[in-house]
């Protein structure tokens, strides 16, 4: 089965006071992936950074390709500036993305967990495997005692690493709840799971901490949920704005896409944008400025399907 869903991304920050100077970078260009396809994909910046093209006109796909760059993981980033006074900045993101089912995690499929990880501890000798680098910790998503003991829940001896991510996936689910504004872009895993509340962010980050904790990689996916399903269909938790889930590596399977907040593996409502060891690596917009005062934030996202 294939989807086609039509992705709008719109940032727009109104300063209280004219900035003066500003430098931006940008995660916003959506993966190529053997489950998705992306076409078309358009980003207009207004006011127009320094050194991009004619003001007023629409930036074709090769300018636009001029000013990326690739991180360690394959994601394209974006890089822009403003050396002039401005009061506001919009950031319009659009693309297509064709989706075709993934497989479904085998539960009974592949090793043991306490044998996966073995297998990515070092070795003197051993070849480095994609996977190695999201076992680590990293700023928003590490492992500590706590965590260890509540991703033990899930994988206990002798599980499958699938069956195990499965179990997790169902209990952060279940034991944090989906709360806006309880938490800040800032906030780690171990404080999430000890507030016991958070948004798709947070439960992504317990549940790749918990995974670490136990020696297994993990990493965090940022992308996006259709906003209206079909009918008779519910709509997910996160849907009207950018997502996050977790991919956790199977030596059998590959990376399994699970989603905590709402408990189910990605699938065709899912739409990914990129991935890193935690929302630091992939976040959508960060930048730094003089002057502008307080901002204010507006974020809208809409993925409708494309009707054939």
């Amino acid at each position: 089965m294939a989807v086609k869903l039509s992705v709008h991304h719109v940032t727009e920050y109104t300063y209280e006071d004219s900035v003066e100077w500003a430098h931006h970078a940008a995660c916003l260009a959506p993966q190529d992936t053997p489950w998705q396809h992306v076409s078309g994909w358009q980003l207009n910046i207004d006011p127009l950074p320094d050194g991009w093209g004619v003001e007023g006109l629409e930036l074709d796909a090769t300018e636009l390709a001029r000013h990326l760059h690739r991180d360690p993981w394959g994601n394209r980033h974006i890089s822009f500036g403003h050396a002039r006074v401005h009061e506001k900045l919009v950031v319009d993101s659009r693309f297509v993305a064709e989706l075709q089912d993934r497989p479904p995690p085998d539960a009974l499929r592949g090793p043991d967990w306490q044998s996966a990880a073995l297998g990515l501890r070092y070795r003197a000798g051993r070849a480095l495997q994609e996977a190695d680098e999201f076992a680590l910790a990293s700023t928003y998503a590490a492992p500590d005692m706590t965590l260890n003991a509540y991703a033990r829940r899930a994988f206990t001896p002798g599980r499958t690493v699938a069956a195990g991510g499965l179990s997790l996936m169902r209990q952060v689910h279940a034991d944090l709840r989906y709360l806006p504004q309880s938490t800040t872009v800032a906030t780690r895993a171990a404080a999430a799971l000890a507030q016991r509340s958070g948004v798709c962010q947070d439960f992504a980050h317990v549940f790749i901490a918990a995974c670490r904790s136990l020696g297994l990689a993990a990493r965090y996916v940022s992308g996006y949920l259709l906003t209206r399903p079909p009918p008779g269909s519910p709509k997910l938790v996160g849907a009207d704005a950018s997502h996050a889930w977790a991919e956790l590596w199977c030596p059998e399977q590959g990376w399994l896409a699970l989603d905590p907040t709402n408990a189910v593996p990605a699938g065709l409502d899912h739409v990914t944008l990129a991935w890193g060891r935690d929302y630091a690596d992939v976040a959508p917009l960060r930048g730094v400025l003089r002057g502008g005062g307080v901002a204010t934030l507006r974020v809208g996202v809409t993925v409708e399907p494309v009707e054939p």
